[in-house]
């Protein structure tokens, strides 16, 4: 389903870009904008999960887009995002493991990213007839992340603890540490509005498939709980398996090879958000729209 929606909207991309210059005669040159909304992870926690439990948090971002005309641009990108999440809020009703495993994690994720973009309707500031657009976006990123944990009200990072063996060469040769960086394909959707001859409103909902299954360090399976403890240590495995945190807990951890998280799919992520765009032209001046640019019979200024 990810392939069609990849392909299909990259075709629609290139063919209107191949046409950028026939399309319009006006057209802005760029634009700088600036969002804040929310984020949230979607990964091994939250298999479980109902609508009512999104932990959704907090969220921002910043671009520059170059306007090839009227309906196809290009845009860089920089965001910000919490994300983090738990098994205490998932409804695991038919799959008590998942429930009992208890783990939880946060990360600070900064992203960089390109992308094309593409207007369903003639977006034109100055124009009040074509002043309203949804659009859709598709690009290609990568971010920074390093999940982290609290036990017994102190913070400890997961990557150096190595919960499912990695760093363990002796035992677990073939258990590499995972990275602190990945890559993101961004795929967005939303709707923008021009409400002065420099300034747009516009509100986004954009989803983000990525190439780790580590976003929360939950990924494959349990190792040896024994072995995890000699070679990393108490805290290690008190994050590896939290079900010691739940009460009527028989001090049973699970076995060598038991499921600890999936590694068929990749971790993903989306943002949504609200914000406000400034127009600038060529010179890094702000785009000053009016008669020069625009003819009078159908301008709204």
């Amino acid at each position: 389903m990810f392939k069609k929606i990849i392909l299909t909207t990259g075709i629609a991309f290139v063919f209107f870009l191949s046409n950028a210059q026939g399309l319009d005669t006006y057209v802005h040159e760029g634009e700088f904008g600036v969002s804040i909304g929310a984020g949230h992870y979607f990964g091994d926690l939250t298999t479980g999960m109902k609508i009512y439990n999104l932990k959704p948090k907090l969220a921002a971002g910043a671009y520059f887009q170059k306007q090839f005309n009227n309906y196809v641009g290009l845009k860089i990108g920089a965001n910000y995002c919490f994300l983090g999440y738990a098994d205490k809020y998932s409804n695991y009703i038919n799959d008590r493991p998942k429930k009992f495993r208890n783990l939880s994690f946060n990360t600070d994720l900064w992203e960089l990213n390109i992308s094309g973009s593409f207007n369903f309707f003639r977006f034109q500031p100055g124009f009040r007839e074509y002043s309203f657009t949804p659009y859709v976006s598709l690009g290609i990123g990568v971010f920074s992340y390093d999940p982290y944990a609290y036990l017994n009200g102190s913070q400890y990072m997961l990557r150096p603890l190595g919960t499912e063996g990695q760093n363990d060469k002796i035992n677990y040769p073939n258990l590499n540490p995972y990275g602190t960086m990945a890559m993101c394909f961004p795929l967005a959707f939303g709707m923008k509005y021009n409400i002065s001859d420099k300034i747009n409103i516009f509100g986004e909902l954009s989803y983000r498939f990525t190439t780790t299954d580590y976003l929360d360090d939950v990924s494959k399976s349990f190792v040896n709980m024994d072995t995890l403890y000699a070679y990393k240590g108490r805290q290690s495995v008190d994050l590896s398996f939290r079900r010691d945190e739940i009460k009527g807990w028989e001090r049973d951890y699970p076995s060598y090879g038991y499921q600890r998280g999936d590694k068929r799919s990749y971790d993903m992520y989306w943002f949504g958000g609200i914000g406000v765009t400034l127009y600038f032209d060529s010179f890094g001046n702000l785009w000053p729209y009016g008669p020069s640019k625009c003819p009078k019979k159908n301008s709204m200024w």
